[in-house]
């Protein structure tokens, strides 16, 4: 790319980033929605991205399915150990910590992620939704007892399957598999979109279903994504550029440009 080239997309995103934070500062209610682009930024690797994403080295359905759990548990849980010890070792990034100042500037009311990473409440935002769950916690299958995740890791470190200490059942991680029912947080999320003006989607193809269609609820959509999404054509404000280098300018435009009230 010429530098000529390079300075007008400079230019255009900083347009972008602009208008972004003027629909921000307007909005009654922002919800944010990130999804595992903004995490690839702290090192963790995405789902399904040819050649690099975890699927593409991986059978989902015979690693982190509802039926591997069932049926070959010791092949689950080794998955498991080696994705909970990568998310452990990751760290917030620029737009994990942008998003968070958004929060506690008042001007984004609720944090919407895929992502299990957990990334977001250590990197400072209170309110957060977890509609594909987390790593932090097990819960046995049969009573329904609550364990540290860290249980399951040392139990599975000594060769054997994570066990409830009151009725013995298995430990299952507080994630969603495949096949499994959505949580709760799923319904609050379509509770926050369908009430919000704004949705901004950070780093998500928007095409995992059911989450890729809360961007249809919304009455205004702006998309911060390296690749193209389907919802392009009717965002607001598209940006392809990585989070972590638009958020933190998002967060600067948004502070230039209010006198101490964000709303």
């Amino acid at each position: 790319m010429s530098r000529s080239g390079g300075a007008e997309e400079s230019s255009s995103i900083s347009r972008q980033i602009t208008e972004l934070a003027r629909m921000v500062r307007s909005a009654g209610k922002c919800v944010v929605l990130t999804g595992a682009g903004i995490s690839t930024e702290s090192g963790i690797p995405d789902f399904r991205s040819p050649g690099t994403g975890l699927w593409s080295r991986v059978d989902p359905m015979a690693v982190l399915s509802a039926t591997a759990f069932r049926t070959t548990p010791e092949a689950f849980y080794r998955f498991i150990v080696e994705l909970v010890e990568t998310l452990q070792a990751a760290r917030p990034n620029n737009g994990h910590r942008a998003i968070a100042a958004l929060e506690k500037m008042g001007v984004v009311d609720v944090v919407v992620t895929q992502n299990i990473d957990g990334l977001h409440q250590r990197a400072g935002s209170r309110n957060v939704l977890e509609v594909h769950g987390h790593l932090r916690t097990g819960t046995c299958v049969q009573c329904g007892k609550t364990y540290d995740i860290k249980v399951v890791l040392d139990a599975v470190g000594l060769g054997e399957l994570p066990r409830c200490d009151a009725c013995r059942g298995l430990i299952k991680p507080d994630v969603v598999l495949f096949e499994d029912p959505l949580p709760v947080d799923f319904l609050l999320a379509q509770q926050a979109v369908a009430e919000c003006d704004l949705l901004l989607a950070v780093g998500s193809s928007l095409e995992v279903a059911p989450v890729c269609y809360l961007p249809a609820m919304a009455p205004h959509l702006a998309i911060i994504n390296l690749m193209p999404t389907g919802y392009d054509v009717r965002a607001d404000v598209v940006i392809h550029a990585k989070a972590g280098e638009v958020l933190p300018s998002l967060v600067d435009a948004m502070r230039e440009g209010t006198d101490g009230n964000t709303r």
